[in-house]
């Protein structure tokens, strides 16, 4: 059996920029939330919250016309920038970031909004501003739920298949990741394949799912 290891390497990258992405976006966004007394904070909510109850193919469906040369910010990324989104490997990392969005935000405000008032208020006391004040008081609190949010957003992204099939298509070496190199396999009956493809996901999100209740327990108690 002459297994192709792209599909591995090219899930590992494409979770690892997602998830990077998602702490520089998710940070400011999960602390605006757990802060903010705006009227519009349900709707935020909610909208960030889309991914986690519709169907990947439903997003998917949405997703391809938004990319699509034809629609926005398709047509930004394509004529301005001359980089398309539709079946591209920049694509996947706009549409995981999108679907993978409330695996970041939601543990991390949870964590923010568990911290006392007075500990922000006695940073902004000591004179540092809201930028010290997150970075240097609130995040250190609140480890356990960085480390979920990190974590879980790696683990759900490798876990894409609906929404990367949509947009991605099935490209050998551009989007052809794990999930979709496992039901490649499958059509083609090659089900050795398939199986091993499919055994270093099962391994890879138990070890994931184990470190973080592991790491979690010990942060809980140092803190």
């Amino acid at each position: 059996m002459n297994l192709d290891w792209q599909p591995l390497w090219l899930t590992f990258k494409l979770a690892g920029i997602t998830t990077f992405l998602l702490l520089l976006l998710g940070l400011p966004l999960a602390w605006w939330l757990a802060h903010t007394r705006s009227r519009v904070k349900p709707i935020v909510e909610a909208i960030i919250s889309l991914p986690i109850v519709l169907p990947p193919s439903v997003m998917g469906f949405y997703l391809l016309l938004a990319f699509s040369p034809t629609g926005f910010p398709g047509s930004f990324f394509s004529d301005v920038l001359n980089v398309p989104l539709v079946f591209s490997f920049t694509g996947l990392v706009v549409g995981s970031v999108i679907y993978s969005l409330p695996f970041m935000v939601q543990p991390l405000q949870a964590g923010l909004e568990s911290l006392p008032n007075s500990l922000t208020e006695a940073s902004y006391t000591l004179g540092r501003s809201k930028t010290e004040t997150l970075f240097r008081v609130l995040l250190p609190n609140i480890r356990p739920a960085l480390l979920t949010g990190t974590v879980l957003s790696f683990a759900h992204t490798i876990g894409e298949f609906g929404l990367v099939l949509m947009i991605g298509g099935n490209i050998p070496g551009e989007t052809r990741v794990v999930s979709i190199a496992i039901y490649h396999e499958v059509e083609s009956l090659n089900y050795g394949s398939a199986h091993v493809y499919s055994l270093v996901l099962l391994v890879l999100s138990f070890l994931i799912l184990l470190t973080v209740y592991l790491v979690n327990k010990r942060l809980v108690k140092t803190l």
